[in-house]
């Protein structure tokens, strides 16, 4: 891969303030991508080239080669520190990290697109949408993936803390807000409940208040979006 997208008009140092926090939510979501990509039903990813959009550390694309081995890929995330872990921790494996927020230069280049709790930081969700399916071969497929939307009963108190916590700008959106943006871009759209299958640790944690709220919150509330780009 040697193009380029444009860099962001509004690049950070790291999603969190707390700058320790990124490498806890790695964690955090390491079982959640093993969940992920046992859900998908692209087996032989051989040849394939995938982006993740909103990469942070770089962990779900290092992962998913790990599972499932790709021909190349591409990281992009606004997060410049983000970045450059990501770059110091790939090895040889054959992905680029790229600091950047936008798609341009990538017209019909991956066969698959990923996206874990990011669109609902992006600020211009059709525009989002437009560029995916514009960097997307024909038959190509983009994976997103949330629990922030405003059908989540615990929403109103998760945007104060995103706010709180984070450099970025919160969105409030809901479901049928994403489904509506990705079709009017051109993908056909379909989704499902992630409904997490492994068992999910008791741990005190303001996101979930009580324990009963993260089973619900795994299992009923994150959505898999699955976008296809007709051929």
């Amino acid at each position: 891969m040697s193009q380029s997208p444009q860099a962001s008009s509004r690049s950070i140092s790291t999603w969190y303030i707390d700058p320790d926090a990124e490498d806890a939510m790695a964690d955090g979501h390491a079982p959640i991508w093993r969940h992920l990509i046992d859900l998908i039903p692209e087996q032989d990813l051989t040849g394939k080239t995938v982006l993740d959009f909103g990469c942070n550390q770089g962990g779900f694309l290092r992962l998913l080669h790990g599972q499932r081995p790709f021909h190349k890929a591409l990281g992009i995330d606004i997060a410049e520190q983000s970045i450059a872990k990501a770059n110091s921790l790939k090895g040889n494996l054959p992905i680029q990290y790229q600091a950047g927020a936008h798609l341009e230069g990538w017209a019909d280049t991956f066969d698959l697109a990923f996206s874990h709790e990011v669109i609902y930081l992006v600020e211009d969700i059709n525009r989002h949408a437009a560029e995916v399916w514009q960097a997307l071969k024909p038959g190509g497929i983009y994976y997103a993936i949330t629990g922030c939307h405003t059908d989540n009963p615990l929403w109103p108190q998760w945007r104060t803390l995103v706010a709180e916590r984070t450099h970025t700008v919160v969105q409030d959106r809901s479901v049928t807000d994403y489904a509506e943006a990705f079709e009017a871009a051109g993908f056909k759209v379909s989704a499902r409940k992630l409904q997490y299958e492994g068992f999910i640790p008791f741990t005190k944690s303001d996101w979930t208040p009580s324990f009963a709220d993260a089973l619900d919150y795994y299992t009923a509330t994150k959505v898999v979006f699955r976008l296809f780009k007709p051929f």
